[in-house]
């Protein structure tokens, strides 16, 4: 007897992965393939260029499609899948809803696989034409440049404002100098006294003016010791502040 021994030839068929209506398929040559609904008609052929993976005898992956490979099929049909019943039910509301659904699909038959060399499908978009710059009304661009003044008069107020909450300094409680009640340190802040420094560098004769021009309430006042009593209570000498109020009566020398 004799043996013969038989080879067998292996056959490299090539395939791919495509993307195809927003789904991915495993295709080869001859094969038919259901897809969504395209848009071509039938008898036309059209071209998927978005390839995920090429097997030829060697596979090779797309990052994530590759360049220059496409697929190119055959639509054969446009039909309808099963219908699908859709029943909604609510328990105690008395709620049901029954519809039905029938999913388009495309028969398409692949004809070719190229690795490279295909054209992609992709065209830039046409740059819209630009409308023609209408020139706003008479009322709207006095309305506008009316609306922009206010606006600017509101951030002059605020700046003001601003800079007249930093410049102005931290205000002492002057009535704790003897003699010095809230009114008559109102009056003083009004003139710019604020602390017990600034009213320690303050003349008598400037302090008997403020108090003149506030009224023949406030003109009866002697202000003689109170920047004696600012200077001890801006250098933080409360001891010797409280024991010479004890010892003068009402503030007076």
């Amino acid at each position: 007897m004799h043996s013969f021994l038989i080879k067998r030839k292996t056959i490299n068929i090539m395939y791919a992965i495509v993307e195809i209506a927003g789904q991915q398929f495993k295709v080869a040559k001859d094969q038919k393939v259901f897809v969504h609904r395209l848009q071509q008609e039938e008898g036309s052929k059209v071209t998927f260029d978005k390839v995920l993976l090429l097997d030829d005898g060697k596979v090779t992956i797309g990052a994530p499609a590759i360049k220059g490979a496409a697929v190119t099929a055959k639509i054969l049909s446009h039909l309808k899948g099963d219908k699908v019943i859709v029943f909604k039910k609510k328990r105690r509301k008395g709620y049901r809803v029954k519809n039905g659904h029938r999913q388009s699909f495309t028969q398409i038959q692949i004809e070719s696989v190229v690795a490279t060399g295909a054209k992609t499908s992709t065209k830039a978009a046409p740059k819209a034409k630009e409308a023609p710059k209408k020139e706003a009304p008479k009322a709207e661009v006095e309305k506008t440049a009316t609306k922009k003044k206010e606006a600017n008069k509101v951030e002059k107020v605020v700046a003001k404002k601003t800079a007249t909450k930093k410049t102005t300094p931290k205000a002492d409680d002057l009535k704790k100098v003897e003699g010095i009640g809230p009114k008559i340190a109102e009056h003083f802040n009004n003139a710019g006294i604020f602390t017990f420094e600034e009213l320690a560098n303050t003349e008598v004769s400037k302090l008997q003016e403020i108090l003149t021009a506030a009224g023949p309430r406030y003109k009866m006042h002697n202000p003689g010791s109170w920047p004696k009593q600012a200077k001890m209570a801006a250098d933080g000498k409360w001891d010797e502040l409280k024991e010479w109020q004890d010892a003068h009566d009402k503030g007076l020398e």
